[in-house]
């Protein structure tokens, strides 16, 4: 295969295009920072170089998508491939829009749509990509395919439907299992109906999952309490997809894991048995316990561990704590670019207010749901300079955790945790990847005896917090 590349492939994403490129549907399960992207980018342009496509819609997480536009393509796209990229935007602006209509003038340009997977939960968002479709040839790709797999969710359903419009399709993760691997159902489904031999995804679960009906006063219901048949799904698994682990591609430096204790205060202490003795007590009172209610009650454990609890009307109230007086210790100790990832928005205003007054506002930046859209990559761009006084960059896993480089932070400090395994894997990631040059540390603050801790030694042994708490009286290693 002929292609001249903008930038140099190494040898697993050379590999990963010469299998993939001219196949229909093709699964790019890379881990997070063995630049996938660059291969999906790669792959749009031989296919349009080919002169079999002449778009391309990529999808990609709300906190994300737009660094494919500003960042990706214009990095990794060769020079001679013509294109015009359309930003989606359900209420764009006046140059907004027009580079949103510019996508269907006739013209040689490669016409490539970035869009947020949440838009597929609109009619708004599912028309415009239906017409862009019905338009063109294109390749639709997924990043983080992971958001696709409740097959009951509307933007899965809506985006299946959608592919099979598309010439060729692509989804691309580092995890394609992060809760069980029913995980993999939609995301099969949305490169090909009947991909992985069944029609429903129900059909699919009875053979891959083992399953019991429970009771529940007068109401049936089955629950999964196991899994069967693996190897073969594997295998089926392994004939469209491509599997690349930063271990056996890339000479990265070392990642270090540390904890520093925090203990509670005598007035977390108080709160927090307080709270453990309702929880077990309403759990108990229930016929069947559901996840959701477990993981709500791990949650107001957590918040009190961090220093906050919330009240009947949902306000937060602080509560005397040492976290934020160990957080100042750490960073003390270490030296060059940090990363400090916290669960909640009270931690991050906390953290930031902090630091501001001791480091100054030019130090310190915040990158969370409340930072402005057009404030985010210029805040990226500031701290991945190495010249930059940007010290210290303050994010939650849910909008920071997916799809941005950081790799100048050789220093990585969990403030307080998110239980979802795949979002702590994913931010982890951000600065162990592709131009990093030191060892990476990895410090969590952990509350001893606390579900702070149980939860960060599930995530650390890999295992989903979900997963986990399933079964009867499971939930009681957890809480009680």
């Amino acid at each position: 295969m002929k292609y001249k590349f903008k930038t140099e492939p190494y040898e697993h994403q050379l590999e990963a295009l010469k299998r993939s490129w001219d196949k229909k549907e093709y699964a790019y399960f890379m881990e997070m920072g063995t630049g996938k992207s660059k291969v999906l980018i790669d792959n749009i342009a031989v296919l349009y170089d080919r002169g079999v496509i002449n778009a391309a819609v990529i999808v990609a997480p709300k906190g994300v998508y737009k660094n494919w536009s500003e960042r990706e393509i214009p990095t990794h796209m060769p020079d001679h491939v013509l294109r015009h990229i359309g930003v989606w935007n359900p209420a764009p602006n006046r140059k907004q829009k027009l580079g949103l209509t510019k996508l269907f003038e006739v013209s040689h340009d490669l016409k490539i749509l970035v869009i947020n997977v949440e838009a597929f939960s609109t009619k708004k968002g599912v028309a415009f990509v239906e017409k862009f479709l019905l338009t063109h040839n294109a390749l639709m790709a997924i990043d983080e395919s992971t958001t696709i797999k409740n097959p009951k969710a509307q933007r899965t359903k809506s985006l299946v439907k959608l592919a099979l419009q598309s010439k060729y399709r692509r989804i691309l993760t580092g995890f394609p299992v992060t809760q069980s691997p029913l995980d993999l159902y939609t995301q099969a489904e949305f490169l090909c109906v009947d991909l992985l031999g069944y029609s429903s995804f129900y059909t699919f679960q009875n053979h891959y999952a083992k399953v019991v009906s429970r009771n529940m006063g007068q109401r049936t219901f089955r629950q999964v309490v196991g899994y069967q048949n693996l190897e073969e799904l594997t295998e089926k698994v392994g004939q469209f997809s491509y599997r690349v682990l930063k271990k056996d591609c890339l000479d990265l430096p070392d990642k270090v894991y540390q904890r520093r204790e925090v203990e509670l205060t005598p007035e977390q202490k108080r709160i927090y048995t307080q709270i453990k003795d309702y929880a077990i007590a309403e759990l108990d009172s229930q016929e069947m316990v559901s996840v959701s209610s477990v993981l709500t009650q791990i949650l107001r454990l957590h918040q009190v561990v961090c220093g906050f609890v919330k009240n009947d009307n949902g306000e937060e109230q602080e509560i005397k704590n040492n976290r934020l007086e160990e957080l100042l210790k750490v960073l003390e100790e270490v030296q060059g670019k940090t990363i400090i990832w916290a669960n909640y928005q009270h931690d991050i205003k906390r953290i930031l207010k902090k630091l501001q007054e001791i480091v100054g506002t030019d130090a310190v930046a915040t990158y969370y749901g409340g930072t402005p859209e057009e404030e985010r990559q210029p805040i990226i761009d500031r701290f991945q300079d190495p010249d930059s006084n940007l010290q210290y960059l303050i994010s939650n896993t849910q909008t920071g955790g997916y799809g941005i480089t950081l790799h100048q932070a050789s220093n990585v400090v969990y403030y307080s945790n998110n239980y979802d395994l795949e979002k702590r894997l994913q931010s982890e990631d951000r600065a162990h990847r592709i131009g990093q040059v030191n060892k990476v540390t990895y410090i969590d603050l952990i509350s001893k005896d606390t579900v702070d801790e149980k939860i960060v030694k599930a995530l650390r042994a890999k295992l989903s917090l979900a997963q986990e708490v399933l079964g009867d009286d499971k939930w009681k290693n957890w809480i009680g």
